[in-house]
């Protein structure tokens, strides 16, 4: 009846993307805690994605199409999600604007370059480092500058903000090491984003 594929390996994937949506709506509702909250939890999703299909019995097409999904997801979570919480908060100069147009360049890039690379990948290897900044990270820094703009005027928040904007784009691109998560650090920052989550609701 419908394109696609509907299978238990791509759950939490599709719950990450309505997570973001939701945030996104909170953003323009002038909910901004629960607007981060919601970009936390769509991190959390994205953190154990690949963790929870890889434990599901997949064909190689369902392997194929779950790559592709998680970057299509990436793209509307981590990119889109900072350009739309950037104009709700009223940053539409035209310096803010190149910065979201630069931000949504370098992120559909590097979601590019390393699908090509996993296609062309000829074995099953673990990789131990990124090159640049993987674009979950969004789920991080922007919650977290967030999180200090309360001991902050909005004005230095926004600055703050635009120049995270401009940063995050070229650090998506950047050809540096950054070491890729092993399998203990994955419980230790899905607590850190809980504990992140509790602060926000009580702050």
């Amino acid at each position: 009846m419908f394109i696609g594929r509907y299978n238990k390996s791509l759950i939490i994937t599709y719950i990450g993307v309505a997570f973001a949506i939701l945030g996104m709506y909170f953003a323009f509702s002038l909910e901004q805690k629960y607007s981060m909250i919601f970009l936390i939890l769509a991190g959390i999703c994205d953190l154990f994605d690949g963790k929870v299909a890889r434990m599901c019995k997949r064909t190689k097409d369902d392997i194929l199409f779950g790559i592709q999904l998680d970057s299509l997801a990436d793209i509307i979570n981590f990119v889109a999600f900072p350009i739309v919480f950037g104009y709700a908060l009223g940053l539409n100069e035209w310096y803010h604007i190149l910065g979201y147009i630069l931000l949504a360049m370098a992120g559909i890039q590097r979601l590019s370059h390393f699908n090509v690379l996993v296609s062309n990948k000829k074995d099953d290897a673990p990789v131990k480092f990124y090159n640049g900044l993987p674009v979950t990270s969004t789920s991080v820094t922007f919650p977290f500058i967030w999180l200090l703009s309360n001991w902050m005027t909005s004005s230095v928040y926004h600055i703050i903000y635009i120049i995270l904007v401009y940063l995050t784009a070229f650090l998506f691109v950047a050809n540096i090491k950054v070491p890729k998560l092993k399998g203990k650090a994955y419980p230790i920052l899905a607590i850190t984003a809980i504990v992140f989550i509790l602060i926000f609701i009580f702050i």
